[in-house]
């Protein structure tokens, strides 16, 4: 069992075990590449890791942040659906916890991603090809190039659409199959030659 509690007391990230420390901190500066705080991520981090529901006060406890600060990060994984709440038999407060499946993470970390990066893109690519068609200033190496970035952009949607929804077994095992396939494909070229 990962050493989170001692005796009912809680242990500050600091006197976690090393690798526990590191991920959870490590986690902390990914989330900010997706778009969400450290804060935020650390939290998730902590709860996967967490081999029991945690409250917000011991969340507070473990990570040395801030009442306000923890409550409004818990609040953005529940919308997000990384984590949920659930609850202990003779106790008010509310414990949250965190989906271990890290298929169904990869997942809601995708999608996030996908809205903030890929969403805007495909909308300002559309754009942008529909008047380049009417204006007589842009090229038609411009014009290519546009509608180039615009289907492959709108091909990577598509592929997010679809790998959503396979299940997480097919997905993996889709994953673990690229070598496979790279290799195949590459051994088609070595054939053609």
């Amino acid at each position: 069992m990962t050493e989170i509690t001692k005796y009912d007391e809680l242990v500050p990230l600091n006197e976690m075990p090393e690798p526990i420390q590191e991920f959870i901190l490590h986690w902390g500066d990914m989330g900010t590449s997706w778009g969400v705080n450290r804060t935020v991520a650390q939290i998730h981090a902590l709860l996967f890791i967490t081999e029991r529901p945690l409250n917000a006060e011991e969340i507070t406890t473990i990570l040395g942040v801030a009442r306000s600060n923890a409550s409004n990060s818990i609040k953005e994984l529940l919308t997000i659906g990384t984590i949920r709440r659930v609850p202990i038999a003779g106790d008010r407060r509310d414990f949250f916890t965190a989906d271990t499946d890290v298929w169904e993470i990869a997942r809601k970390i995708a999608a996030i991603r996908k809205a903030r990066e890929v969403d805007p893109a495909l909308r300002t690519l559309t754009q942008c090809l529909a008047a380049a068609e009417t204006n007589d200033l842009v090229t038609a190496e411009q014009r290519k190039r546009l509608k180039d970035m615009h289907e492959f952009t709108a091909s990577m949607d598509r592929w997010y659409q679809q790998m959503q929804n396979l299940p997480s077994g097919t997905l993996s095992k889709l994953i673990k199959m690229g070598d496979r396939v790279v290799s195949l494909i590459n051994f088609g070229k070595t054939k053609e030659r």
